[in-house]
């Protein structure tokens, strides 16, 4: 018998502590610097590899010389989102509560798929979730105390492939889970809706062929008429429309589509409606934004992401529904090794039933540190300051004769193109984040390359926004 070999040698406490002191000093000052840094990183493919070694170090290294390649050899390729000279895309925004939250996160470990398996894991969900419905003025048919309910997932992209496998149970009386997705199911989007569900028409065997793209009014807001004839034809047709999606926030534009005429059609054939608010969602913190939510009372299930805009780290996506039956019947599976008493009588949530992964993370935390640490009225405050600045931003367009506005502004996005062709304004672009100063994302809008700019980095200031502008113009 081999003899056993020696323990492995782990940080000591003290180690452990001096590192995570390193840690923490070190990113308080990449947080203080990281305004000065290229937004966009000059790396071309390959060069980060290349400054790695080969072989994985068979001795164990000290953390100072890990956190010295993290200086020297990541930063240099990072895309810095965390900049308040970032416009692209959309945010992607974190704050020192939710910083502090995710660590705690990670030093607990916690593996919360059941309520058993850490019961304040479970408890401190419902309860946060319970908080948001009030605190966005969200229909209280969400809220955990009901039929419905809310959990975290890690995004939009998995909330809406839940929404949409709930919805395909529901449809087929809980049928597809065992014998496969029916061939006469149709889900019907806009053509601007955000391509994670048409990944989750894939992937749920619904299939990409049974989704269905309705054109877009002049606002890129989903065409009602339009969404009915089609609904219509698919029934002549024999086939069962049973699912839409609404966008409250579209990627390109941040158009908001009509979600309560969406709902007198969805209503009418009984179509299960989900309503994707990824970004523009935490706005309706702000009473004065709360119109965003039209409709709602007839949604099925709702999202919205933290972690884009309300200062809680990635992964962070909050997924509502009206009723959690059909959303648990279409993922529960029960092996003999997760039986346990609380689970079999009913007694509690076990959330791995209402998210595709059996693992989960104690997500929670990081988003009650920030919640509690800004307060409601804080967050409203970040939300309220963005928007003016977008607003503002938007004039300067609007007053400068080089340049037009592609859309009315939406909340803190604003698309806008410099007059002339579409290469003149590629070339904009692509100097504009060539030059490190900032950085932008684009899209088509009416067919023609347009340039977005999005507000909702922490530390963005107006002193960030006008050295924008004036970069803009001078490029």
């Amino acid at each position: 018998m081999a003899e056993p070999e020696e323990p492995v040698r782990h940080m000591s406490s003290e180690e452990f502590r001096r590192a995570g002191y390193a840690v923490i000093d070190w990113l308080a000052d990449y947080a203080e610097r990281v305004a000065d840094l290229p937004v966009m990183p000059t790396t071309e493919p390959g060069d980060i590899r290349a400054q790695l070694p080969l072989s994985a170090p068979l001795v164990g290294e000290s953390f100072d010389a890990i956190l010295n390649d993290v200086s020297d050899v990541l930063v240099p390729g990072l895309m810095h989102w965390q900049s308040p000279n970032f416009f692209g895309y959309f945010p992607a925004n974190t704050s020192p509560p939710s910083i502090l939250g995710d660590l705690l996160c990670a030093g607990l470990g916690v593996q919360g798929m059941l309520w058993q398996t850490s019961p304040a894991c479970t408890e401190l969900e419902t309860h946060v979730l319970d908080w948001l419905v009030d605190m966005l003025g969200l229909p209280a048919r969400f809220r955990s105390d009901g039929l419905g309910g809310g959990v975290l997932q890690d995004s939009a992209s998995s909330a809406t492939l839940c929404a949409l496998l709930a919805a395909r149970e529901r449809a087929t009386d809980y049928r597809a889970r065992e014998v496969g997705t029916d061939a006469d199911l149709i889900a019907y989007c806009s053509e601007e809706t955000h391509s994670s569900l048409e990944k989750a028409a894939a992937i749920s065997g619904l299939g990409r062929q049974r989704l269905r793209k309705i054109p877009t009014d002049q606002n890129s807001a989903l065409e009602v008429t339009a969404l009915r004839i089609a609904i219509e034809a698919d029934i002549d047709a024999g086939l069962r429309p049973f699912f839409v999606c609404a966008s409250v926030g579209t990627t390109s534009s941040l158009a908001v589509d009509p979600v309560a005429k969406i709902s007198e059609i969805t209503r009418v054939h009984g179509m299960w409606l989900h309503v994707d608010a990824a970004m523009a969602g935490t706005a309706t913190l702000c009473p004065e934004f709360r119109h965003l939510n039209d409709g709602l009372e007839h949604a099925d299930s709702y999202c919205f992401n933290p972690h884009k805009w309300m200062l809680t780290n990635f992964d962070c996506d909050c997924f509502f529904v009206a009723d959690r039956e059909p959303l648990v019947r279409a993922l529960s599976v029960m092996p003999e090794y997760l039986r346990n008493s609380v689970t079999d009588r009913g007694a509690a949530i076990d959330y791995r039933d209402w998210q595709v992964p059996l693992g989960r993370r104690f997500r929670a935390l990081k988003l009650w540190c920030v919640i509690r640490s800004y307060g409601v009225s804080g967050l409203q405050q970040l939300v309220r300051n963005h928007v003016a600045l977008a607003s503002e931003f938007a004039r300067w367009i609007e007053d400068d004769p080089n340049f037009e506005l592609a859309r009315p502004r939406s909340l803190n996005l604003v698309c806008f193109r410099a007059i002339g062709d579409d290469a003149r304004n590629r070339a904009l672009l692509e100097s504009l984040n060539r030059s490190g100063r900032l950085f932008m994302s684009h899209t088509l809008i009416d067919g023609r390359f347009t340039l977005r700019l999005c507000i909702g980095q922490t530390y963005t200031t107006r002193d960030h926004v006008e050295a924008a502008w004036q970069a803009i113009r001078q490029a």
